[in-house]
């Protein structure tokens, strides 16, 4: 099994569940983490929130002792302000600080975050470099390919990234304006991995063991992060796992563990949220969880009327196919 080092913090393998605001929320990590996670990111936060006290933010900060490790990712602009709340949040037991540069949502971007940043290479190595005198743990960076395919530009922000002190860099193969459409470009992870020594992870399409593998032939990357090839799929670190191992992919999940990991999925999720909140969560992963089932469309219209922990269970001993 291949390792991955982040500075001074040793993963047991090289597959990370990427951060993905209202997905990889605690009851989900932890699901993902005993399916053999190397590395969980959660969703990210707003240094400014932090600075504000904001109320929401607790919760997205809260850690489980069993998840650990985990990656904590804040964004935002303003190299003191993400220094400051750094330092704050410090004592926290996340393993490793991640800056989020490539979240491509318009409200983020209009202030200048996230993936904005890309245009911006003296502010990242303002940013990161603050950060890494700020904290004792290591700093990571997730990019995009550029911000668009005019400005396409990951080889150069990433070799600042590493000037500034960063232990690694996380390449999504889109431009922010491509969003999460079209094919992620896996030729620019590849660039950058011949332009930096720090360690790189690749994200963007990894669906399956294969792709991982093919992932890692086609460039060079020492970790692999799976994001949306995750929702509704936990089992994928089980497998990659698997397949670097043995070889061979391990059978699916059968209706029987489909149905155990969505019923665990929602009582996990009304313990940490309550039940009006949990619930309504689980809708969505519900229909990941179920996507592409024969006859799971049925399933996935009535998901919406689910109220209760009862009614989701009835809906998926009646509907589940």
């Amino acid at each position: 099994m291949k390792h991955l080092k982040i500075g001074n913090v040793e993963l047991e393998n090289r597959y990370i569940l990427g951060p993905m605001a209202g997905v990889t929320d605690l009851p989900f990590r932890l699901l993902c983490r005993e399916q053999g996670a190397g590395l969980l990111c959660m969703e990210m936060v707003s240094a400014k929130a932090i600075l504000y006290n904001n109320r929401n933010t607790e919760q997205l900060l809260t850690i489980h002792p069993d998840e650990t490790p985990v990656s904590l990712q804040l964004f935002g602009s303003d190299p003191k302000i993400m220094s400051e709340m750094a330092k704050r949040i410090e004592e926290r037991p996340f393993a490793i600080l991640d800056v989020n540069m490539g979240c491509p949502v318009p409200k983020v971007v209009r202030n200048g975050e996230g993936s904005a940043l890309m245009k911006e290479p003296k502010l990242v190595y303002d940013i990161v470099s603050a950060l890494v005198k700020a904290i004792d743990k290591p700093v990571t960076v997730k990019i995009r390919k550029g911000f668009d395919d005019e400005h396409v530009n990951a080889v150069e922000i990433a070799k600042i990234i590493e000037e500034a002190g960063a232990a690694a860099v996380a390449v999504h193969g889109r431009t922010r304006e491509q969003y999460y459409s079209g094919k992620a470009d896996w030729d620019i992870i590849r660039r950058v991995k011949e332009a930096v020594s720090i360690p790189v992870i690749g994200n963007g399409d990894v669906t399956s063991p294969q792709k991982a593998d093919e992932l890692v032939r086609q460039t060079g990357c020492d970790g692999i992060m799976v994001a949306r090839g995750a929702e509704g799929n936990p089992w994928i670190f089980s497998e990659m796992v698997h397949w670097e191992e043995k070889g061979e992919l391990p059978p699916r999940p059968d209706r029987e563990a489909l149905r155990e990991m969505m019923l665990r999925h929602a009582r996990m999720q009304l313990e940490y949220k309550g039940e009006y909140l949990g619930i309504r969560e689980m809708r969505k992963h519900i229909a990941w969880y179920t996507k592409g089932l024969p006859g799971a469309a049925a399933l996935r219209n009535e998901i919406n009327q689910v109220e209760t922990y009862d009614e989701l269970e009835r809906l998926l001993d009646e509907k589940l196919p």
